[in-house]
């Protein structure tokens, strides 16, 4: 039976993607992720995760428009840390955006219903667990 992935399996997805540096095909992908989230997923499974499909794309924008850099080997860590790290703050900023969206929707949603401040920010119940102090 399939494993199903959990939201940090698609976080390990998506690190893989903003550090890709080879040619991306899905296969490819699949095989990386083997050994960080210890199954091989399917590409269907992949494909059901929009944070994975975004930053899948994303990568391979990204891998079509930079070409190989001539430097010395020496920088070649810090280049490439660098070039990670502005991929995953890319990626960050649209997924930010994409929930500020979803935001607008609900608080629109919310107003539409008659749902006021007040009660959208009462604090949630408090659990009795039986235990004592």
């Amino acid at each position: 039976m399939a494993k199903h992935l959990t939201d940090k399996d698609v976080e390990r997805v998506v690190e893989i993607l903003d550090g890709w540096r080879d040619k991306l095909t899905w296969e490819a992908l699949c095989n990386a992720c083997a050994p960080v989230i210890g199954t091989k997923p399917a590409r269907q499974t992949l494909l059901k995760f929009s944070r994975i499909t975004m930053a899948y794309n994303a990568c391979k924008t990204r891998l079509k428009e930079n070409a190989p850099l001539n430097i010395p080997p020496s920088m070649r860590v810090a280049v490439e840390r660098i070039n990670r790290l502005e991929q995953e703050n890319e990626r960050l900023k649209r997924e930010n955006a994409g929930l500020l969206q979803q935001f607008v929707v609900w608080q629109y949603n919310a107003y539409a219903q008659g749902l006021n401040a007040n009660l959208l920010n009462k604090p949630l119940p408090t659990i009795d667990r039986g235990q004592t102090e």
